[in-house]
């Protein structure tokens, strides 16, 4: 994944011409609740930088076990050093290979299995991913059956849960945000903090002027017609895509970012 931008603190007067006045640009009709100009803006993000990285890949965790199962491995792809679109190749080798969950990996060759990963991008950091991966699956097997889905009904919270993933070899913070809010309304306990990126990205837009931020971002998503999970991973993608400059671009609908997706 890549790494979380660095923001500074800017004086109002410091500030480029027109973003102490963004919010202006989003005034106007009002619609559940939320004016029209965020609720359009809401839209644009997912629909320019995408949604929810499951939903790419075609996984539909709200269809049951298997499909977590499936987003489970692969968010252990995405939450390497890797881009997106590596983790998503790579995905797609292991899944056309017919492994569909984590369990499955420590019954493959390690030869076939490094294989898999070359041929998804991963030429430089296909051994160490392959003995990842392989560490992880004989531990799901140890701990759970070799079965993700049991880890979801033993931590029912939000705290034991993050810390049964946080246990996992090769899982930390990143893999275990990325997966846990993809599953939000799946699993009791998957009820992370907004990711603080998306945060980041909803002021950057003006959608989030104040309040609490989850309650915020799910209200508008839904007067969007959006699912909240989509909402949030596009703001992410919103502020991975600006890097280091999101603090000199304009924001609101003058993001060059979003007015480029």
């Amino acid at each position: 994944m890549a790494g979380e931008g660095v923001t500074r603190q800017t004086d109002r007067h410091d500030q480029p011409a027109g973003r102490a006045d963004r919010s202006a640009d989003l005034r106007g009709a009002v619609h559940g609740g939320y004016p029209r100009g965020e609720i359009t803006l809401a839209r644009r993000v997912v629909a320019g930088l995408g949604g929810r990285y499951s939903a790419e890949l075609g996984i539909d965790v709200d269809a049951g076990d298997a499909e977590v199962e499936r987003w489970f491995l692969a968010a252990t792809l995405f939450g390497a050093r890797i881009t997106a679109q590596v983790a998503e190749r790579a995905f797609g080798e292991l899944a056309g290979a017919g492994l569909a969950r984590i369990g499955q990996v420590r019954h493959v060759p390690s030869a076939d299995l490094i294989g898999l990963l070359d041929a998804g991008g991963y030429a430089r950091y296909d051994f160490q991913t392959a003995t990842r991966l392989v560490e992880l699956s004989e531990v799901v097997d140890d701990r759970y059956g070799g079965q993700v889905a049991p880890i979801g009904r033993r931590f029912p919270v939000y705290p034991e849960l993050r810390a049964a993933l946080d246990a996992l070899p090769g899982w930390g913070q990143v893999t275990i945000r990325l997966f846990l809010r993809e599953l939000r309304g799946v699993w009791p306990g998957a009820q992370p903090p907004l990711d603080e990126r998306a945060t980041a990205a909803a002021r950057h837009l003006g959608l989030l002027p104040s309040g609490p931020a989850l309650p915020g971002l799910a209200g508008l998503a839904k007067a969007a017609g959006l699912d909240p999970r989509d909402l949030e991973s596009g703001l992410v993608r919103l502020t991975l895509a600006h890097g280091r400059a999101m603090a000199s671009c304009l924001g609101g609908r003058a993001c060059t970012v979003l007015r480029l997706a």
